[in-house]
């Protein structure tokens, strides 16, 4: 990429899309495209086809998907498996036509099997069982993996993925419903903190393990990776250390020092046990992450406030 490509970025509002714009702001690129769901609703293929012909995109960073946490995916899985294959189709068959010289599709590590040997490799992919509360959604990001190396294959795109880990950030979902837990946590206990509240009820045992990623160190693996990187097949991205639920919920404890007890509902599920990503691939590329967690939550936790 040079600094007058012009470059779209799908999901530029969301907490990945936002630190992928803010990431090439930094680095001097101006020619950057983006679009709101309002103006430039991707799920609809007529508008994505128009839309690209009209602005002819050099480069795509597609962040655009619908998330949530376990009880979202769970409970609105015709609409996580059908919006996400709508969006994807639709831009990746549009940089085909419109001769985008380079995208990249980001995933989710909900696409590897729900007991995958730890550290989950690139190659543990369709070896196993996935999760059933995110299954829509793991098949869905599954497909824009394999859409990728179809067109790369059969039309010679340069065509990319990335594997992210759990992330958290700024921009993030702090919506009780369908938010991931790390924010949650955070809007929980700073709540309970302001009301004065005894103790937090924190869903399952805590003892499941996760890994969790600054966005804005995704940010930079997604640039790193946009021109170091342009093979089939995709990448881990995350730090290669993980915590339980239970250690997190403390550590968050902490930082927003809510003075209360912590209670785990064991009759609520725990999800995969354990999801550590191998990042040995992208550390031999040439990058590893630089944010610590406990620095990340602080971050995060003021930006959290400042927007109440």
């Amino acid at each position: 990429m040079n600094k007058n490509n012009r470059i779209f970025i799908a999901g530029h509002r969301g907490m990945v899309g936002s630190a992928i714009l803010r990431k090439l702001h930094k680095e001097g690129f101006t020619n950057l495209i983006t679009r709101t769901s309002a103006e430039l609703d991707l799920r609809n293929q007529a508008q994505v086809i128009c839309f690209f012909e009209l602005e002819k995109p050099d480069y795509v960073f597609l962040a655009a998907a619908k998330v949530g946490g376990i009880v979202a995916n769970n409970t609105y899985r015709a609409d996580f498996l059908y919006q996400n294959l709508q969006i994807q189709n639709n831009v990746i068959h549009a940089s085909y036509l419109n001769s985008v010289k380079k995208l990249m599709f980001l995933g989710s590590s909900c696409i590897y099997p729900k007991l995958a040997p730890q550290p989950l490799k690139e190659e543990y992919l369709l070896t196993g069982t996935l999760e059933p509360t995110n299954e829509p959604y793991a098949i869905a990001k599954i497909a824009g993996i394999k859409l990728c190396d179809a067109y790369r294959n059969q039309y010679g795109c340069n065509y990319i993925s990335v594997m992210p880990t759990n992330l958290y950030g700024y921009n993030d979902n702090y919506d009780l419903e369908n938010s991931h837990v790390l924010p949650a946590l955070i809007r929980r206990l700073h709540e309970a903190k302001i009301q004065n509240l005894p103790f937090v009820s924190v869903w399952g045992t805590g003892s499941p393990m996760r890994e969790f990623l600054f966005a804005d160190d995704l940010a930079e693996a997604c640039f790193y990776l946009m021109q170091h990187y342009d093979s089939k097949g995709l990448v881990n991205i995350g730090t290669g250390t993980d915590i339980s639920i239970k250690n997190l919920a403390l550590l968050i404890k902490q930082i927003i020092q809510y003075p209360g007890e912590l209670k785990f509902d064991s009759t609520k599920p725990d999800g995969t046990p354990r999801k550590l990503m191998d990042v040995s691939k992208i550390n031999a590329l040439g990058w590893q992450a630089s944010t610590s967690l406990q620095d990340g939550i602080t971050l995060v936790y003021q930006d959290f406030l400042s927007k109440l």
